[in-house]
């Protein structure tokens, strides 16, 4: 009589493991095993962490093995298991992986195809045909769209964390450090007390000290002692946590009249102002989208006040970046005045604070929520309804998605929420950071998560006119090293472009994306992808966005391309892999050997420092 030896490997996540039965039946393509239990309840197998064997009889050969089905049933109380992966040996001697990296829960077969990925026109055989669209249909009925508010991007229909699907929610140790680390952040800023200082005007400059001084490294403390400077202020445009705002002036605009006499003292190479601006260095940084956004009016005791200011930079002889002038509206006129270095020294300073205000705004509302955070969600929505776990793009990309809609969800249940940390304690809240969204949706275009071509597009290309925008240049690098990567997977499944036309699943899958989404406003995201390149790019922003552009503008945790989840079986692309972190580790070697010996170093675009996914 046949036999099969099953290895069934449980996750190490807390409570991973389970009591429950667990039945298993193998389905080839000459037929299909009987339901076999497994092991009973309290027989300490599928422990956590645990890898166990089994063999399974059958009368007959099975043929080739198509799929493996696991079924759980409950002893006392239902039981949550977490099935990391099933292998089957079979009796002519071949190894077969079935990768699961999934919850089993309550009575709910799970079924699992072999680790080799597949496009949908290569499966041939009705079983798999099948299995490959019940699938769709249950996610579709899964995870379905929802407009959180009018003008976002949409998101995840669930009201709260326990809402959501087992699979994407936070296992029970990323619960437990998301907990940790929320009291954690608290102790350490005493955001009580900050909260506190939120209710009343601060008094003095001495007050920034007592936040900076819970925060204990080495950038920290030399940011603090030279904030006020305007060196630092101008530096943090190019690598501080929003480096995507400056842009190359090419011409100074009407509502903001600097003239030449105003910046005389602060131009260093004996050229007019118009001639420093048609030598390139000029600067820019324009809060044009903080204009009439509602200030917080959630405590009746306190008024609270927005500015959308427009700062003009300048590029000195040691090629440092230097305001010399801020204009604190989008309107000029006596009451609002031009502001310049050689004013009084605290005018000048509270000026240089207002267009930080107003920076700090747009940072945690468009470039760290809606350009990150959110726009993430779209494309994991978007994957799990349209791409099965045997294609080859939900492999790529399912680590780049770990946690990003249990994050939203936490954010919208607790952060951005009525009443939530944004109304007590951000000048946007009640409302404001709402409308900042919107009107940063009514720009936002496919193009701008383009890396590459969204640094051009804000004249920062060059490195010989600008040769300490770190965040460009890193960035670049882990672009390019990004897309090798998705080349090197692209051309394995896809040998034309015709197979790529010819895959429903891709083409349902970016279709989503845009008219559900981006709910098919004019945001030029494609519909249809008819080339490699452009699913190369595709797929580059999907990643990269998740990945480097969430750590540029926020922290890591959990870095790029380390997958300890085998989506891959194949070796071609385990050696794809291989070489993409290879080069991800030159590349930390190269900005580590830079940023010896500097007071103010950049890592954040480190890929030993980047996560996979936007999951804080």
């Amino acid at each position: 009589m046949p036999s099969y030896t099953v290895t069934v490997a449980t996750g190490t996540q807390w409570f991973a493991g389970t009591d429950d039965y667990i039945y298993m039946t193998l389905v080839g393509t000459e037929g299909s095993s009987e339901r076999t239990l497994l092991d009973k309840p309290l027989y300490n197998d599928f422990e956590r962490g645990a890898v166990d064997s089994y063999a399974v009889s059958v009368e007959e050969n099975l043929g080739d093995i198509e799929l493996v089905k696991i079924e759980k049933m409950k002893y006392w109380v239902h039981d949550d298991w977490y099935c990391k992966y099933i292998a089957v040996k079979t009796p002519s001697g071949d190894y077969i992986e079935f990768p699961c990296f999934r919850w089993v829960v309550d009575d709910k077969e799970v079924i699992l195809r072999d680790g080799r990925a597949h496009l949908p026109q290569d499966d041939k055989t009705r079983v798999a045909k099948q299995h490959r669209r019940k699938e769709l249909e249950i996610r579709q009925k899964t995870y379905r769209w929802k407009e959180w508010h009018p003008g976002f991007p949409m998101s995840i229909d669930a009201l709260s964390h326990k809402d959501l699907p087992r699979d994407i929610q936070f296992d029970s140790e990323k619960g437990v450090d998301f907990a940790l680390n929320y009291t954690k952040a608290i102790e350490n800023l005493c955001i009580n007390q900050f909260m506190h200082m939120f209710q009343s005007s601060w008094g003095e400059f001495a007050d920034f000290e007592r936040i900076f001084v819970r925060i204990k490294n080495t950038i920290s403390e030399y940011v603090m002692q030279h904030w006020k400077e305007d060196f630092m202020f101008g530096y943090q445009f190019l690598n501080g946590c929003n480096p995507v705002i400056i842009q190359k002036c090419t011409n100074i605009p009407s509502k903001f009249p600097v003239i030449h006499e105003m910046v005389a003292d602060c131009l260093e190479r004996d050229l007019t102002l118009e001639e420093e601006l048609k030598e390139g260095n000029l600067y820019i940084a324009d809060y044009a989208i903080m204009e009439d956004v509602t200030p917080n009016a959630t405590d009746p005791c306190t008024m609270q006040y927005l500015a959308s200011p427009i700062c003009l930079l300048y590029k000195n002889s040691q090629n440092k970046i230097l305001p010399i002038a801020i204009q604190l509206s989008q309107t000029p006129g006596e009451d609002s005045p031009i502001f310049l270095p050689s004013d009084d020294e605290y005018d000048w300073l509270l000026a240089k604070i207002w267009v930080r205000s107003a920076d700090f705004h747009v940072h945690q509302t468009v470039t760290h929520l809606l350009k990150t955070h959110l726009i993430s969600e779209v494309f994991a929505i978007a994957m799990y309804r349209q791409l099965p776990a045997v294609h080859p793009v939900y492999k790529l990309l399912v680590p780049h998605v770990r946690f990003t809609i249990a994050i939203n969800t936490k954010a919208r249940e607790q952060l951005i929420c009525e009443c939530g940390i944004f109304d007590k304690a951000n000048g946007t809240g009640g409302g404001g950071h709402v409308q900042l969204v919107q009107k940063a949706m009514k720009t936002f275009t496919y193009k701008s998560l383009c890396f590459p071509e969204a640094i051009k597009d804000r004249g920062m290309d060059s490195q010989e006119d600008l040769p300490y925008y770190y965040y460009r240049d890193d960035g670049i690098k882990v672009w390019e090293i990004v897309k090798s990567f998705v080349t090197d997977v692209v051309n394995i499944y896809y040998d034309s472009d015709e197979t790529l036309q010819r895959d429903e699943e891709i083409q349902a899958f970016v279709k989503d994306v845009c008219s559900f989404g981006m709910q098919d406003l004019d945001y030029s995201f494609p519909k249809s992808l008819q080339t490699r390149e452009q699913l190369v790019e595709y797929l580059t922003v999907v990643i990269f966005t998740a990945s480097a552009q969430h750590a540029a503008i926020n922290f890591g945790q959990l870095f790029l391309g380390m997958y300890p989840d085998e989506q891959f079986t194949e070796k071609s692309v385990k050696n794809a892999v291989e070489t993409f972190q290879k080069k991800l580790s030159e590349v930390s070697k190269l900005i580590k050997s830079r940023n010896e010996g500097k007071k103010l170093p950049y890592y954040y675009l480190s890929p030993d420092r980047i996560p996979n996914s936007v999951a804080v």
